[in-house]
């Protein structure tokens, strides 16, 4: 039997099993409720159509197979081979990661598959909506009933494809996890198992012969391949090229670095602009051009037959090694560099030097080791007796890494590298060295080689990594910002940048630390699948389609009100405020409209936020009650204009123009050019003065007081020819002057006048008052001021001596001399008796 044909007749039988809520089980469709009696009626209905229709359903669902995976014989077989290695558990780790990429690649296709047939699944699902719910009671017209069971089996038909594609999908997800946990489970036996420890001596032997023969192996090989030249006469024409190659790697790797420096003290000395990127790309040229006489050397001795033509493991070795120690005298150079100029650490400039020397021996070591595990292997020897001759080097490189990690920690710091989190930071990152190169020999001596290769190598790969974004950061603030020197300024662009360099740099680090392709291919698609809130399966996808439709409509909104504005509202008669309010209005609108569209589009379902809205009603209710309030006050505000922007209002005892109306609040910029935040709700329930609602007229009174005794209507003409005069009084109607009342002190009047523009009040007035002044003073007029008089009830008590002599009132004024102050302090308190600001005598009179 085919599986092609065993898909199928179990497709016949999982059609022929399904009643009323077939589409559930495949599709996670929801039909109407309905009770037992009406599913049971309906479910021996479409059995006993699907029994009849089974060989055209078998056939339409093994063609419908065949278009969407035409290769499932291929599926079959494949799956088969990945559980029958699962099931021994013997194969290889090779073997295992090979299945699982294969099955990665069919889960994929099946993933897309899953929505196969999606637009016709969606209209018939809408045609059966259409027939309505049927009904409790069972009896249902017989043709619509006809129809329901006709659509509900085409619904099974056309989901068949997409419902066994995610079953594949399923056991192919299956398959991987269990592949994933083999290979956990062997990498972590492989990192606890303890082998044969360097430090016994009766592995020592071995190790010294398995050494002496490495080298006589690539000797003897090497030797080999020039007398077999020299004995055919093949070495000849190939010298001359092979001293040329010899020669470009010596002048390469002798002298390239110094001719970039040069260039890059030229650069950085100019004032041209873009130095520092100009020096950044300078400074690869010390990767690149060492890199090219790295090959040159290896081209040139494979001219010699020195090494084998074929790409052998030891040229790949050398070469490797040779490219580890360009790399870290390159980036040891950015990060520390030479001279009194500080590096992007902060560290001094002997200490810049001590830890540079130390990075380089890092990398130099790094490369020995690489080279010296290369010679065992090309010779065949064991674990033990590579473990052996590394062990001394592992022990040099240890102590270097201790070094480094003790300076980073220790070193003095400049104030630019102590200030901030940064030192913090440095001081873990030589913590944490501190404890790798304590640990890593002693794991490697113990017997646990996988363990410390396993730490150390990545731990300073690690390293290097940083570096590397910590030298980009310092490109991207030179860019941003050359002329910031205080930490924390410029502009926010290099944090953002620095950031996302950082997130680049993580699957880098899940590589250097044992993570292969497919473990971030899984993150990859298990990222694309998407996370599951309520109902709803929100996916990358879906939120980049939210985020593009709803920033396209926001920056069309902003768009559109921009140019109402700016070009439209100001051609129409409407004023200032009604095109603040529509011009509001309208990003609002769009900018809710925006939402809605990008939330439909994206396919998120809101009814599932039902009971989220319904908390948060409550929460409005009590907490966010004034905030709603605002909102709906600054609507209104918005819709009525009571107010509008450029208006002078008073409220709250702020008099200020209107400079802004928010959705939240008002600001109101006064006199003194302060900014005063009035909430909305104030405005719309409190009192408010506006002042230019409408127009700019406004009324200006001005109280004046002069001496009992003047000449009244003198005074009123003064007056009225002052106001008539000033060019902000209008003329109709016009000022008047008016005897308002009589004062304590004064004849009060009132200078009433319309002024052109309210705004101008201030000004007026001081103008007013000043000219006022003048003419009183020219026509002798006088403008009083309020005087108190005092009277004593015995003013003996005073002068003990004359007790008969009559007492008089004594008038002083409350500035008068210090006599009567000190006359006054020497009286009791009862003696005092009826002061009063009129100058009325007391009604008892003196005694």
């Amino acid at each position: 039997m085919t599986p092609r044909l065993g898909l199928g007749i179990a497709l016949a039988f999982w059609l022929a099993g399904q009643g009323a809520t077939a589409q559930v089980a495949l599709d996670g469709l929801v039909t109407a409720p309905a009770d037992a009696e009406t599913t049971a009626q309906q479910g021996e209905a479409e059995a006993a159509a699907a029994e009849v229709a089974d060989p055209e359903a078998l056939d339409a669902a093994e063609q419908a197979l065949a278009n969407a995976v035409p290769d499932l014989d291929d599926w079959q077989s494949r799956v088969a081979a990945a559980e029958a290695l699962l099931g021994t558990g013997t194969g290889s780790s090779l073997a295992l990661s090979r299945t699982r990429e294969t099955l990665f690649g069919w889960r994929e296709r099946f993933q897309a598959l899953g929505s196969l047939n999606a637009g016709r699944i969606a209209t018939v699902q809408g045609q059966i909506s259409a027939l309505g719910t049927p009904p409790e009671s069972g009896e249902e017209q017989p043709a619509i009933a006809e129809r329901r069971i006709v659509l509900n089996r085409q619904l099974d038909e056309i989901s068949a494809p997409a419902v066994l594609a995610r079953e594949a999908y399923a056991r192919a997800d299956g398959l991987i996890s269990e592949v994933d946990s083999q290979l956990r489970a062997r990498d972590t036996a492989r990192l606890t198992t303890r082998g044969p420890s360097p430090l016994n001596p009766s592995n020592w032997g071995e190790a010294l012969q398995s050494g002496h023969a490495a080298l006589n192996t690539v000797v003897a090989s090497a030797a080999a391949r020039i007398s077999s030249r020299f004995s055919s006469g093949s070495i000849w024409p190939g010298v001359p090229l092979s001293i040329m190659y010899l020669a470009v790697a010596i002048v390469l790797l002798a002298r390239s670095r110094s001719w970039v420096s040069l260039l890059q003290d030229r650069v950085e000395n100019s004032h041209a602009r873009g130095r520092a990127i100009w020096s950044f790309l300078l400074s690869l040229w010390q990767i690149v051009l060492p890199t090219l006489g790295l090959s040159a050397l290896i081209l040139g001795l494979r001219q010699l037959g020195v090494l084998a033509r074929s790409g052998d493991a030891l040229s790949q070795a050398i070469f490797g090694a040779g490219f580890i120690v360009i790399v870290a005298r390159w980036l040891n150079g950015q990060l520390f560099p030479q001279g009194e100029q500080g590096g992007p650490l902060g560290y001094p400039a002997d200490v810049r030097s001590k830890i540079r020397s130390s990075g380089v021996a890092l990398g130099i070591g790094l490369a020995a080791i690489l080279i010296v595990a290369a010679l065992m292997a090309n010779a065949g020897a064991s674990d033990a007796s590579t473990g052996v001759v590394t062990l001394p080097l592992q022990v040099l490189l240890a102590a270097i890494l201790f070094r480094l990690g003790y300076l980073l920690r220790h070193a003095p710091m400049d104030r630019a590298g102590k200030a901030g989190s940064s030192g913090r930071i440095r001081v873990s990152v030589g913590l944490l060295c501190i404890i790798v190169a304590i640990a890593s020999p002693l794991l490697a001596a113990a017997g646990f080689a996988a363990a410390s290769a396993s730490l150390f190598a990545p731990s300073v790969m690690t390293l290097a990594i940083f570096g590397v974004i910590i030298v980009l950061q310092k490109l991207v603030y030179d860019i941003y910002a050359p002329s910031s020197e205080t930490e924390g300024a410029g502009p926010l662009m290099p944090v953002v940048i620095g950031f996302g360099l950082f997130l680049l740099a993580v699957p880098v680090l899940s590589l250097v630390w044992g993570a292969s392709v497919t473990d971030l291919a899984e993150v990859v698609a298990q990222f694309r699948a998407g996370f599951q809130v309520g109902e709803t399966t929100i996916s990358p996808g879906d939120f980049l389609t939210f985020v593009l439709i709803f920033g396209g409509g926001y920056l069309l909104t902003q768009f559109v009100k921009r140019q109402l504005k700016t070009t439209v509202l100001p051609r129409t008669k409407m004023d200032l405020g009604g095109q603040n309010a529509v011009s509001a209005g309208v990003g609002y609108v769009g900018i809710f409209l925006a939402a809605l569209i990008a939330i439909t589009t994206a396919g998120i379902d809101l009814s599932s936020l039902a009971i989220v809205a319904g908390a948060l009603s409550v929460g409005i209710g009590f907490g966010l009650q004034t905030i709603v309030q605002n909102f709906v006050s600054g609507i209104i505000l918005l819709i009525e204009r009571p107010i509008g922007e450029g208006d002078m209002i008073e409220v709250n005892g702020n008099v200020g123009f209107v400079r802004n109306i928010s959705v939240r609040s008002t600001r109101i910029e006064t006199f003194d050019r302060t900014d005063v935040i009035i909430p909305n709700a104030d405005l719309v329930s409190g009192q408010v003065t506006n002042w230019t609602r409408g127009n700019l007229v406004g009324r200006l009174i001005l109280p004046i007081g002069v001496a009992y005794g003047t000449d009244v209507e003198k005074v009123r003409a003064i007056l009225l020819e002052i106001a008539e005069a000033h060019p902000m009084v209008i003329a109709d109607p016009g000022p008047q002057a008016l005897f308002a009342a009589f004062g304590a002190s004064s004849l009060d009047f009132e200078l009433r006048m319309i002024l052109r523009d309210v705004n101008w009040k201030v000004v007026t007035t001081d103008e007013i008052l000043r000219q006022i002044n003048a003419r009183f003073m020219a026509e002798g007029i006088e403008v009083p001021f309020a005087q108190t008089d005092i009277w004593l009830r015995n003013p003996e008590k005073l002068h003990p001596a004359q007790p008969s002599a009559p007492a008089k009132p004594v008038e002083a004024p409350s500035d008068g001399p210090s006599t009567a102050r000190e006359a006054s302090s020497m009286m009791d308190a009862s003696d005092l008796h009826d002061t009063d600001t009129d100058g009325d005598a007391d009604p008892d009179g003196p005694t």
